[in-house]
């Protein structure tokens, strides 16, 4: 079982999913990637939150972020689900959910942590750029639903933090100050940060969002 840390490139694969197969990196391209596992069809916390992610797409598209999810059952059973998920969530599933029967994809990610259930995976997200390095990990247990606001608001820190020298802070929304990069000096400060900044510490300097 592989252990997947920031920075490091996302595992490809090739697997079976509701929309064909994928391989991984090229159905990525040039955007960025959600991967979300979920330990099984028609569980109910599961069922709510492929929901909440159908009805969200067109904000991750606005972003230029593509969502797969993942769940250890087979096709035929995925797509029966989907028309439970479409009926019950009063949406329509807008993305591919990728087949893991052999649980291959599973243990490239570490998706299934046996202590707390050696068949199905736990709640994982991967963040995934552009340059197909893995910018952000989080893993719930199976009986906390994920908050997808919390993911577009990671995304929009992690595209902004990508192309800016600023940093986010506590509990940052987008629009709302930031932080400037320790790395930039306080002459750099008016080329890169026109619209002004307060220095709080001379190690804490904010700005407004640069963007």
């Amino acid at each position: 079982m592989s252990t997947i840390r920031l920075g490091d490139e996302a595992p490809n694969f090739t697997a079976q999913s509701t929309e064909g197969e994928i391989n991984f990196h090229e159905w990525l391209g040039d955007s960025w990637g959600i991967l979300f596992s979920h330990p099984a069809d028609y569980t109910p916390v599961c069922t709510t939150e492929l929901g909440t992610v159908a009805k969200y797409k067109a904000e991750f598209d606005k972003r230029n972020v593509k969502v797969i999810a993942l769940s250890v059952d087979g096709i035929a059973s995925h797509k029966d689900w989907v028309k439970d998920i479409n009926e019950t969530q009063n949406t329509t599933v807008n993305f591919p959910i990728i087949a893991d029967e052999d649980r291959k994809v599973s243990m490239l990610y570490d998706m299934i942590h046996p202590n707390a259930n050696d068949q199905l995976t736990v709640r994982s997200v991967f963040v995934i750029g552009p340059d197909k390095k893995v910018k952000l990990i989080i893993v719930y247990p199976a009986s906390t639903g994920r908050n997808f606001d919390e993911l577009l608001r990671v995304i929009d820190s992690l595209q902004l933090t990508a192309y800016h020298k600023v940093a986010t802070p506590a509990n940052w929304k987008n629009g709302d100050d930031c932080v400037i990069s320790p790395s930039v000096t306080n002459e750099e400060i008016p080329a890169l940060f026109p619209k002004g900044h307060t220095e709080i510490k001379p190690y804490l300097r904010m700005t407004p969002q640069p963007n």
